[in-house]
């Protein structure tokens, strides 16, 4: 009786450190701070902190969202979480990639000329910074990867406290925003970037490597 409670605990404490891991590297509150404060620069402190409070709750309503439908959506193109897993795998390992490089992800912060055409600082809230920047492929894959770890209400739970949890990081960051830009280098942005960088494309071979040992069973 107790190995099995202790067998669930590690389970239980696996799926949240993993989740926790992959999805704190990927919306980083730390790294994407420049961005947030590059599309609200020109607003006072407190439309600011309003920018970062519909951020915050954009993710979380969009993240919900994968997080409920993603596996079913997916069955209807006849996709399965495991040809997920590799396609989703691939996605993260270039986003830890450029950011071990120091280049922005196209796919969570846009091209250039995206960039360019985002719009006026008070309604950048929706769009770029909650989707694609922070809710973004990589953010989508994960979400929906762990969400098929789901198999008891404990797991929903763990499940949920990690995402509220990134997000509670995030929003504090972001209502933070003009203090923390003062006192945070851009060597300490830079060493956390490379750092997260680093977990996110080990993630990223993980997540592959799952997926392939059941798509193709022989590279077991």
């Amino acid at each position: 009786m107790i190995t099995g409670r202790k067998e669930t605990f590690e389970m239980d404490s696996t799926l949240a450190v993993g989740f926790f891991g992959a999805l704190f590297a990927i919306m980083n509150p730390i790294t994407n701070l420049p961005v947030f404060l590059s599309v609200t620069d020109g607003l006072a402190p407190a439309e600011q902190r309003k920018v970062a409070t519909k951020t915050a709750i954009y993710c979380l309503i969009l993240g919900a969202s994968f997080a409920a439908v993603g596996s079913q959506t997916l069955s209807l193109f006849g996709i399965s979480v495991d040809d997920l897993r590799v396609a989703g795998g691939l996605v993260v390992l270039m986003i830890g990639l450029n950011m071990l490089n120091g280049k922005p992800s196209t796919s969570h912060h846009g091209t250039e000329g995206e960039r360019q055409s985002y719009p006026e600082p008070d309604t950048v809230a929706f769009y770029p910074l909650a989707f694609p920047i922070l809710v973004g492929p990589g953010t989508i894959t994960t979400l929906i990867l762990y969400a098929s770890h789901i198999h008891k209400p404990v797991d929903a739970i763990v499940y949920a406290g990690v995402f509220l949890a990134v997000l509670m990081l995030l929003f504090v960051t972001f209502w933070n925003a003009a203090a923390i830009a003062k006192r945070l280098s851009d060597n300490a942005r830079v060493i956390m970037s490379r750092f997260m960088g680093m977990i996110l494309s080990a993630i990223a071979i993980s997540m592959i490597a799952a997926g392939l040992k059941v798509l193709l069973p022989g590279l077991a």
